[in-house]
């Protein structure tokens, strides 16, 4: 473990990367994580180019990425219990076989039950930004730097998820409909098998704690943290979907891009402020004033009767975005023991997911029954029940669990 940074003058990004083998660890996995952001629309925009039909490529695309969010956490605890090397690349094979078939079966007009039959296959991909997370854990736990660590990579998150869908569409319309997933699984290939191979700062497996048999869902704390940021998640997802509907009712659908990035870049830059500071604070008190300002910006979304007032509110909303992800992140290394917390990593990355998708569905059906401002009124139920989890949840946030031990189980 590395010592805290003296002085305060450093920049405290240059810093984490001073540790040997940072900067090829978090290269290596932006590689490999790039194919996450690109494979669920991209998985659209193949079916959908190649067999004329929304409804279908939308559900085989919802299949996949609801076997990754319960397939991943899976894969990350045997990644705890055996390595990364050992669990990632056989993982990483047998994505990469699905995809193949995948691909091929859209290539060649195979029955639609193939489709969703190679998708939950390809739900096998291991979560590497939980790899990733983990690697900075080993390298700098219980010190500064590795707060400094989890905004780095909540921004990396932030670039990836708005650069892979534009990548993975662009070349499925421009190239060939295969052309993004094939894209996307080459660098799935190609970023793991890096990311492997570089053994000086893998996580070593905690051998007194190997045998621990009970998953680390079954911690109230960890529970507290994922169903809270399933509502966050839900958040993100309605932003997404009813930002689009929004610009197409204003006329003006192509605005919609600028819309949620203006949502990501108030998530970028307040995540890079926020990893530079030190506050004064518990992270349970930090996690719950972000959970806050989450649902507080979600309230003018009601309101808003333009683009331009859009663009703004979101903007002002994604402030919410890196502070609440990187508490969570910080959450998860005090109180999961050291042996499952790629794992408990991969519960809080699964919990957006499914919230998203959650999200983006009922926001959905609301947009088509009532209109599209209508779709907001999601993000504020999502807001409020995240909140209302956050605070209920706090005598778990509060604790701290001795290396190897379990807090408390009550629901």
């Amino acid at each position: 473990m590395l010592p805290a940074a003296e002085s305060a003058m450093t920049n405290p990004y240059a810093e984490i990367f001073r540790a040997p083998g940072a900067k090829a660890f978090s290269a290596a996995g932006f590689i490999a994580r790039l194919p996450l952001a690109m494979m669920t629309l991209g998985i659209v925009t193949m079916l959908s180019q190649a067999r004329g039909e929304y409804a279908l490529a939308g559900a085989v695309s919802a299949t996949f990425a609801l076997a990754n969010a319960l397939i991943a956490p899976q894969i990350s605890r045997l990644v705890d219990r055996r390595g990364q090397g050992r669990v990632a690349i056989p993982a990483t094979l047998v994505t990469v076989a699905a995809m193949a078939g995948l691909m091929l079966a859209t290539r060649f007009g195979a029955p639609d039950w193939t489709l969703f039959l190679f998708a939950i296959g390809a739900g096998a991909m291991p979560s590497l930004s939980a790899f990733v997370r983990a690697r900075w854990t080993e390298l700098y736990r219980d010190t500064p730097q590795l707060r400094t660590a989890f905004a780095f990579e909540s921004v990396v998150d932030e670039v990836i998820f708005m650069t892979g869908p534009i990548v993975a569409i662009g070349l499925s319309v421009a190239v060939f409909p295969e052309a993004g997933p094939l894209v996307a699984t080459l660098l799935l290939a190609a970023g793991v098998a890096l990311f492997s191979g570089l053994k000086a700062t893998e996580p070593p497996v905690h051998a007194a704690e190997a045998g621990r048999g009970r998953s680390v869902v079954r911690l109230g704390s960890v529970r507290v943290i994922a169903l809270t940021m399933v509502a966050v998640g839900a958040i993100f997802g309605t932003a997404e979907v009813t930002a689009v509907a929004f610009a197409e009712a204003h006329g003006a659908t192509a605005a919609a891009s600028l819309v949620l990035a203006a949502y990501a870049l108030g998530s970028l830059i307040v995540g890079l402020v926020f990893g530079a500071i030190k506050p004064r604070i518990s992270l349970a008190a930090q996690f719950a004033l972000a959970i806050g300002l989450a649902a507080l910006t979600t309230l003018p979304l009601l309101v808003v009767d333009s683009i331009p007032a859009l663009a703004l509110v979101l903007f002002l909303a994604g402030a919410a975005v890196s502070p609440t992800i990187i508490t969570a992140m910080g959450l998860i290394e005090r109180l999961v023991p050291p042996s499952q917390l790629t794992e408990g990593i991969t519960w809080v990355m699964t919990g957006i997911g499914i919230g998203m998708a959650v999200g983006s569905s009922a926001s959905g059906r609301i947009i088509d029954e009532f209109g599209a401002s209508a779709g907001f009124s999601v993000s504020v139920a999502a807001g409020v029940t995240a909140l209302t989890i956050a605070l209920l949840g706090q005598r778990w946030l509060r604790g701290r669990a001795p290396a190897g031990a379990a807090l408390p189980i009550e629901a």
